[in-house]
């Protein structure tokens, strides 16, 4: 009997990273995706965090390899650049757009889905703390029981396609829960700090956040 087969976003944080494990013991086939965007540094000014660098690729990968899941790594450098794009225009301004609702829109939910569906994949999923439930003809967003970490508001937008085919491994766990998981199995991202802020807005300066010459990771 085939496995239902699903394609994850992994981020090389924890989250992502307890999510694949939770898919992989549910009894699913996990195939490991990594978004490479072109994010090469962190915050050399308050160390803070930040994804889809060089060092999040390599630890998505040994999470992967840790758990005995296919991993890829496709290039969203160019559709990324777009939404950096749209940020600093809007910023310019004076509005406040949020980049990780068309990161969420564009890539997450939209190239990963195309992904998945390449590969006959049934769903793709993702480390966010949100819950989906299905009310007779439609599909609900709902909030992760983790009210500090609940992450259902950068999800709006999805569609109705979209949440039919998304599952939200963390939504019923707390963050505490979730980092001792990573512990007991003593994977590569048990310890890593949550990512802070906009991914590509280095140093903490929105004025200079939009620079060309970031490598591609």
């Amino acid at each position: 009997m085939m496995k239902t087969k699903v394609v994850i976003a992994m981020s090389g944080g924890v989250d992502s990273s307890v999510a694949a494990h939770l898919l992989a013991e549910q009894g699913y086939e996990v195939i490991g995706l990594f978004m490479r965007l072109g994010i090469e540094k962190t915050d050399t000014i308050t160390r803070a965090k930040i994804c889809c660098s060089l060092e999040d690729a390599h630890d998505a990968r040994n999470v992967a390899d840790q758990l005995g899941i296919q991993f890829h790594v496709l290039n969203f450098k160019d559709a990324f650049d777009r939404i950096i794009d749209t940020f600093c225009t809007e910023y310019l301004r004076g509005r406040t757009p949020n980049p990780c609702i068309l990161c969420n829109q564009e890539l997450k939910f939209g190239r990963l889905l195309d992904f998945a569906r390449m590969l006959n994949a049934d769903f793709i999923a993702t480390g966010h703390y949100a819950n989906v439930e299905r009310s007779r003809d439609r599909y609900l967003l709902k909030k992760g029981i983790d009210a500090r970490k609940d992450q259902s508001y950068v999800l709006f937008s999805l569609t109705q396609d979209q949440l039919s085919k998304t599952l939200f491994p963390l939504g019923m766990l707390t963050k505490e829960s979730v980092r001792q998981v990573a512990r007991d199995l003593n994977l590569k991202t048990k310890d890593k700090p949550e990512s802070q802020d906009i991914c590509f807005v280095l140093d903490n300066n929105y004025h200079t956040c939009y620079t060309k010459d970031l490598e591609t990771v």
